[in-house]
């Protein structure tokens, strides 16, 4: 009898190693943009093509409806085709509903009666693009956001800079500043506007950022006036020079630090702001110039120049302070007291010498 074959011993199967998990791409932040006008819809983009997912808020039902259907916003910028990741509501619990974040761009002076007619803000981080100073209270903007949505400061930043709308919905290259209580903080918004033609740089500087972005608009009512009174380069280039010692001035006198006003918020945001036709507060001042009245000026401009309402709340914050801020005084007798801004725009420049 023939034996039966050994049984063949095969090692156990071996299965090559599995590769490494592939990391998990960061989750799109969920975004809410309250306020539909120009920089609210161009910040939208900014922030869509940086990846989130955005809601924007539009007062207007009729605004939010043709943001929805046509992707355009035809009342603030009709030659904008906005991404189709940019949704809109006009009910704000519609449009904070399941928000990683919040993003404020509701004008100034309107800010407050907003916010108080709403819910309390979610407990979420919160960036302000509005620039002014409250009138009435001399609050800045972050103040507000704090008292009227019931935002913790700490988690409050705001965004400034040379950042003329129509530009950066053009998608121009241009760069901002994000001030925030904390760097991680200041970090995550400027993660948030991460698009490829929007550079965002941070600071911890917020009462600097704010200041200088108040400010400037009074300045450039002045600048413009000048201009629309035909005077030339050297009466501008002085105007925006001194203009940067008020704001700096006033911005130290605050809290803020030095170093702000000569960066982006602060010489950045002025020379864009006074120099552009683009700017609506240097546009109000070129029609002050041709001696429009205030009235006139800003129905010629049609959309909300920040620097009418904030001169008189800057003037009343120095005067109290002590700063001493002589372009902005003059601004106020313009826009609030009906004088004459030949008249105003030569005694600035006729002053006693004094130390520079």
């Amino acid at each position: 009898m023939i034996d039966p074959p050994a049984p063949t011993h095969r090692p156990a199967a071996t299965h090559p190693p599995a590769p490494p998990e592939a990391p998990v791409p960061p989750s799109r932040p969920r975004l809410a943009v309250l306020g539909a006008g120009s920089w609210g819809t161009t910040f939208a983009q900014v922030l869509a093509d940086s990846g989130a997912e955005v809601m924007l808020w539009a007062r207007r039902e009729e605004i939010a409806r043709e943001i929805r259907q046509e992707h355009r916003n035809s009342a603030y910028l009709p030659d904008l085709l906005l991404p189709e990741s940019i949704r809109a509501a006009s009910r704000p619990e519609e449009a904070l509903e399941g928000a990683d974040g919040v993003v404020i761009a509701i004008p100034a002076q309107a800010l407050r009666g907003t916010l108080a007619a709403w819910p309390a803000l979610p407990e979420l981080p919160v960036l302000s693009l509005t620039k002014g100073i409250e009138r009435g209270t001399d609050a800045r903007i972050s103040e507000v956001i704090a008292a009227a949505g019931g935002v913790d400061p700490a988690r409050l930043g705001v965004l400034s800079g040379p950042n003329l709308s129509a530009e950066i919905a053009a998608r121009r290259p241009c760069a901002s500043v994000v001030a925030a209580p904390s760097q991680d903080l200041a970090d995550l918004f400027a993660g948030w506007c991460d698009a490829p033609y929007l550079r965002a740089y941070t600071s911890t500087d917020v009462v600097g950022v704010e200041i200088a972005g108040a400010v400037k608009n009074v300045i450039a009512i002045a600048v413009g006036a000048a201009a629309g009174l035909g005077h030339g380069h050297n009466t501008t280039a002085s105007l925006m020079t001194r203009g940067l010692a008020e704001i700096t001035r006033l911005g130290i006198a605050l809290g803020g630090r030095r170093e702000t006003f000569a960066g982006l918020a602060g010489m950045g945001d002025l020379v864009a702001t006074c120099a552009s036709p683009l700017s609506r507060n240097h546009r109000l001042g070129l029609a002050l110039g041709r001696g429009l009245d205030v009235t006139a000026a800003a129905a010629e401009v049609g959309q909300t120049a920040e620097g009418v309402a904030t001169a008189r709340a800057v003037a009343d914050l120095a005067s109290r302070l002590g700063v001493d801020m002589p372009i902005t005084r003059a601004v106020v007798a313009v826009v609030d007291h009906g004088a004459r801004i030949d008249e105003v725009t030569t005694a600035l420049l006729s002053r006693s010498v004094r130390p520079e």
